[in-house]
């Protein structure tokens, strides 16, 4: 039976054609018995067809349905007439996490509760016993209201081939969850076991998390090859560059990224409830606790560069009379102690002076940012003065004069004779 607008699948007027991929058509459709709106998942014809499948396929559809949570699409039930087999599901609008995540890094402030509500739908889920082995951004969607659906909860998906192509829109391949030698899952957000083939179990569902959770805060695929096979190689393979988070992403956060990405699922985080205390506690942080939170690169082999004395105190006194100035505010009558410290650099960079000032302090005294020159490039680094190491802010090459906003969160500066600002939080600069 093939599906257009306007046809109808037992009590269901299917009005629109919602999107293709390896698992069949969703469509649309009307409940005319509940006067509803939901979404027609239909089973390919071979599928349909294989006994075995339908019988695994309709075993599962039976425990997912029995999952109630906020942030997990619902499963209605199956509509079968005509020859024609449908999952009916709850209707979620709104774009899907990888629309979001195309368009750029998401602000800090924003990125945090929609990684919460993932990681809070995946406990939901492990707790009934149920795990998803599919968690990418396609199927997380983020409604107008900022709540969550993560969709297609631990379906058996049709046994296909890998095919080559673009590795985000991969076909998901699937058997029985503890099938040996098969590969289950997308490439780009496979765990290395599923990589393999190997039994996979709740950490697999965490190191895509953790996958979800670093485009979230980057805007970028972090395992993208041109082909299924290159992007499984680089699942494999490929160490990943933490010195390009956000400058301003908490220590805590810092390392629930690093548990999740464990290749080694003994060393894995064990629990996604962890990685939801993990994120409450930071969206709990006020915003300059959370940014005095903020944790530095691990130390690098070049030398301290010896411009502490008279350079960084006098342009920390010069960028916190400057701010102060700016904020309207008088200074105390009894001046703050004088502190003295070094920054260190590794040796292929410079700190670049002029025109203009190159350095400011943040109005809470706690955060410096300054311009440094690498390889041809000045951009800004981020230096918290309770920290050893200063770390490069994206999207800020060859800025010039930076100074803060009044409230710490963001550091405006002059590049391309535009003026332009960057959260601290994350995100790309605004003109």
């Amino acid at each position: 039976m093939g599906l257009a607008p306007g046809t109808r699948l037992g009590h269901y007027d299917v009005t629109a054609l919602l999107g293709e991929g390896g698992m069949g058509q969703v469509w649309q459709a009307t409940d005319t018995q509940l006067n509803r709106q939901v979404a027609l998942k239909i089973l390919p014809d071979a599928f349909a067809a294989d006994p075995d499948r339908l019988a695994r396929f309709t075993r599962e559809a039976q425990i997912l349905a029995s999952l109630n949570h906020p942030n997990i699409a619902a499963i209605y039930g199956i509509e079968e007439a005509e020859g024609t087999r449908a999952l009916v599901l709850e209707l979620v609008e709104g774009p899907t996490l990888a629309d979001r995540i195309s368009k750029g890094p998401i602000p800090l402030d924003e990125a945090l509760p929609i990684a919460k509500q993932i990681a809070e739908a995946l406990e939901a889920a492990h707790e009934a016993g149920v795990i998803h082995r599919d968690l990418k951004p396609a199927n997380v969607k983020v409604k107008d209201d900022g709540t969550v659906k993560v969709l297609d909860f631990g379906l058996a998906k049709a046994l296909d081939p890998v095919h080559e192509g673009d590795p985000s829109d991969s076909p998901t391949l699937t058997a029985a969850a503890t099938q040996m030698g098969v590969i289950i899952g997308t490439a780009a957000y496979m765990s290395p076991e599923q990589a393999r083939g190997s039994v996979v179990d709740r950490r697999a569902d965490i190191w895509a998390f953790g996958v979800v959770l670093y485009e979230l805060l980057m805007g970028k695929v972090l395992f993208g090859g041109p082909t299924v096979s290159d992007t499984l190689a680089l699942v494999l393979t490929k160490e990943t560059d933490w010195t390009t988070l956000p400058a301003a992403l908490p220590r805590s956060l810092q390392r629930l990224l690093r548990r999740c990405l464990d290749r080694d699922p003994k060393r894995r985080l064990r629990d996604i409830g962890e990685a939801r205390v993990a994120l409450e506690d930071a969206i709990a942080l006020p915003g300059d606790d959370r940014l005095a939170a903020v944790s530095p690169p691990p130390p690098s082999r070049g030398g301290i560069v010896p411009w502490l004395g008279g350079l960084v105190l006098g342009g920390v006194v010069t960028g916190l009379g400057f701010v102060m100035v700016m904020a309207g505010m008088t200074a105390p009558e009894t001046p703050p102690p004088v502190g003295r410290f070094a920054v260190r650099l590794p040796a292929t960079d410079v700190f670049v002076t002029g025109p203009g000032p190159s350095l400011a302090v943040s109005p809470n005294g706690r955060l410096l940012v300054f311009v440094v020159g690498r390889g041809g490039e000045d951009r800004l680094y981020l230096r918290p003065l309770d920290a050893l190491e200063a770390s490069p802010i994206p999207g800020t090459i060859g800025a010039r004069t930076p100074f803060f906003s009044p409230d710490g969160q963001w550091v405006a500066f002059i590049a391309d004779d535009l003026l332009k600002k960057v959260s601290l939080t994350g995100g790309r600069p605004i003109t």
